[in-house]
């Protein structure tokens, strides 16, 4: 399987079955995150609790965060 490395601007440390998720359903930088909640995100098939939390953290050191 073709590796994916480093999609947009999410953190390092993000698992290719999380990047995978991400990119299939078509969010490829961390500002787009702001518009889905992080249910959404956890939702997604290859995305687990580590990518999760390693999102929310990338979120937050922009002063952002997941929608409510």
């Amino acid at each position: 399987m073709k590796k994916i490395t480093d999609i947009g601007d999410f953190p390092k440390g993000l698992s290719q079955p999380a990047l995978r998720a991400l990119a299939a359903a078509s969010l490829t930088s961390l500002q787009q995150l702001t518009a889905v909640t992080e249910k959404e995100v956890a939702n997604l098939h290859g995305m687990g609790p580590k990518g999760v939390n390693l999102l929310r953290e990338a979120l937050a050191a922009k002063d952002w965060k997941f929608k409510k």
